[in-house]
């Protein structure tokens, strides 16, 4: 098992920055990658931000790229989301979730809230 702790998030008026910090512990050597979801009032989880633990393989949803950035560190485990520009339009539910090797994204994290006010 794969136990997942976001944190990071918050309130912040609109163009300003937070940055969101998803833990990883456990059998952490059974995902290859990392992924970021959000999920609105209202609306279906959406994909956010992915990246590969060797950090070669990076993906975002079109409505962050160049705002949103995905990082990770190996070495502590945590994967991050710096998030620039924001909009009202980004308020969601976060979550941090790890991909196995079968594709699918397996572990959950519980979310953190973003709330970007106009």
């Amino acid at each position: 098992q794969v136990q997942l702790v976001e944190s990071g998030g918050g309130l912040v008026q609109a163009g300003g920055s937070l940055r969101l910090s998803c833990a990883a512990s456990g059998r952490t050597a059974s995902t290859y990658a990392m992924g970021w979801f959000r999920q609105a009032p209202g609306k279906e989880r959406e994909f956010v931000a992915s990246i590969t633990w060797d950090g070669n393989t990076i993906g975002y949803t079109g409505s962050v790229k160049g705002r949103f950035i995905i990082a990770r560190d190996n070495a502590k485990n945590t994967v991050y989301l710096r998030m620039n520009s924001l909009k009202p339009e980004d308020t969601a539910v976060y979550y941090c979730a790890g991909r196995t090797t079968s594709g699918e994204y397996v572990y959950w994290g519980q979310g953190t809230q973003v709330t970007v006010s106009s």
